[in-house]
């Protein structure tokens, strides 16, 4: 069988552990080699390590320009140029309207908006000059897609991907590069301890109980898992989807249908 991501070189933010540690995962089994890119460089060395040879660490704080441009550097000087990108170093928060703090919301957008932004722009350069095209692959949310009370911010931030992958998208196909977004549904893992905590303090819930009525809220009949992800992902960094432009997928068990 033959591996559909084989010579590639691959870079997923925030993939020492969760979904982006799947998105390695999976892309090693399929030839890439991969760059474990996170603001923990501890965690991603032990994570690079446990994944193997073809995967390996690099110190990555999205909010830093220059430790952006030095990790899409580490990238050329170890593979010899970026042929994928992953966007999923994100932050979660929620508050109702009025006790959004400054403070959370430019945490939020530094994350989850201008890290993402400046992260496909500093592998956009590098794919240009290289001449080879490349994927980016941005990680939207069912957030992006509607509103909720209690999630303001980061619904707005996910949104805001939705929009910059459209633009990116537009933009840089003419380089031979394609962006396209995931928009994954509720996805279970050790995050989700934290946003269940958030629910049950403003919704006054007991521990637990929002967790469960989530999963059972989608259609699939459960919460997804972060290997629900990596079929869409490694689809979309294959040359399969050298046609694919601007788009968002929903992979999500059902919750949304766009």
């Amino acid at each position: 069988m033959t591996m559909r991501l084989s010579g590639k070189s691959a870079l997923i933010t925030g993939s020492a552990r969760g979904i982006g540690r799947a998105f390695a995962e999976s892309y090693v089994r399929e030839g890439a080699t991969v760059a474990i890119a996170d603001i923990d460089l501890a965690r991603a060395e032990k994570t690079a390590a446990e994944i193997g040879p073809q995967a390996y660490a690099i110190a990555l704080d999205v909010t830093d320009q220059a430790s952006i441009e030095a990790a899409v550097a580490a990238v050329e000087a170890r593979t010899g140029g970026l042929d994928i990108l992953i966007n999923n170093a994100a932050l979660f928060d929620l508050a109702p309207i009025v006790e959004i703090s400054r403070a959370s919301y430019d945490k939020l957008f530094s994350i989850n908006v201008a890290g993402s932004l400046f992260m496909m722009q500093a592998a956009a350069k590098s794919m240009i000059a290289r001449g080879k095209g490349g994927k980016i692959i941005n990680m939207a949310s069912q957030a992006g897609r509607r509103g909720e009370a209690l999630v303001a911010v980061y619904c707005a931030t996910k949104a805001a991907i939705i929009s910059l992958t459209q633009s990116a998208g537009l933009d840089l196909i003419k380089h031979g590069i394609n962006v396209n977004a995931i928009a994954p549904g509720v996805v279970d893992g050790e995050h989700w301890d934290g946003v269940d905590a958030l629910f049950a303090k403003y919704e006054n819930r007991p521990r637990g109980e929002k967790k469960k009525l989530v999963g059972e809220a989608v259609p699939f009949g459960r919460m997804g898992r972060a290997e629900d992800l990596t079929g869409m992902a490694i689809f979309l960094a294959s040359a399969e989807a050298d046609y694919i432009v601007a788009q968002t997928y929903n992979v999500d068990g059902g919750n949304w249908m766009s």
